[in-house]
């Protein structure tokens, strides 16, 4: 059976609700929504295992009890955890706003996910990797060329942006971009072979083919904290599972919609 390994970060989100966001030097006030299981590569993981996919975790936590809390959940979820405790380093944050509408800013300190060291990466052709970018691009390139170079299929989330080298851009199969991402990759030199654009609630088009965005009724909008995350994980569970095109962007969309209906980017993340 074909598995999604997802190389990302681990972080608890700490989540603050405000009316709006505010303008460059000002201050708001906000109500506190909680700490929840977040992360890019956490994130994906958990919505690659939802859909069906065998998953294997690679990451870095603190040993702390925010790490050793993580790791918890993700094995009571069946989610394999390749994923050591460090000493040096606590479990990385991500301070999270939201404000009325459910838009969503978000600073991360990375913690951990920033002395994540090679990880022990074995795969077999069918496998998919997907990997984005809240942990070193040197460790994130280097998997990707090795799960390339063993008949893997790369899923590179270039979030957040940075630059990549552009022999890993690529090999990804597809890259995946938000709106702004997608802006900052015209202004580079990078030519992505395959190249699936996401626009939130009005769906995603991956090299010309087109996905509409699932409705979702305003009564049941929390916030839109991890619906990328969601997209990418349900993505990489479809192709993995031997999914076309359309029928994964499909699979995918619903995952980002269903990810607006609860609080954090994971369901039942609170720690």
């Amino acid at each position: 059976m074909a598995r999604v390994v997802v190389l990302g970060s681990l972080n608890v989100d700490v989540v603050t609700r405000v009316e709006r966001h505010p303008r460059p030097g000002e201050t708001v006030l906000g109500e506190p929504a909680g700490r929840f299981a977040g992360g890019k590569g956490a994130n994906q993981a958990v919505a690659a295992r939802r859909a069906g996919a065998d998953v294997t975790m690679l990451g870095a936590v603190g040993r702390d009890d925010a790490g050793t809390a993580y790791l918890a959940r993700l094995r009571a979820l069946g989610i394999t955890c390749m994923v050591p405790q460090l000493d040096a380093h606590p479990t990385g944050t991500a301070l999270i706003t939201v404000d009325e509408a459910g838009e969503n800013t978000i600073v991360v300190v990375p913690g951990a996910n920033a002395a994540l060291s090679r990880p022990q990466l074995v795969l077999a052709p069918g496998d998919v990797l997907l990997a984005s970018l809240e942990v070193p691009v040197g460790i994130v390139a280097e998997a990707a060329r090795r799960a390339h170079a063993a008949g893997a299929r790369v899923v590179l989330n270039l979030a957040p942006y940075a630059a990549v080298p552009p022999d890993v851009v690529a090999l990804a199969d597809p890259l995946v971009v938000n709106e702004s991402e997608a802006a900052l990759l015209a202004d580079s030199d990078l030519l992505p072979s395959s190249l699936l654009v996401t626009f939130g609630a009005a769906g995603a088009v991956w090299d010309g083919e087109r996905v509409d965005g699932v409705a979702v009724p305003a009564d049941r909008l929390v916030d839109s904290v991890g619906a990328g995350d969601a997209f990418c994980g349900a993505l990489a569970a479809a192709l993995a599972a031997g999914a076309d095109r359309t029928e994964a962007l499909a699979v995918a969309a619903r995952a980002g919609a269903d990810a607006v209906a609860w609080p954090g980017a994971q369901p039942h993340a609170a720690l």
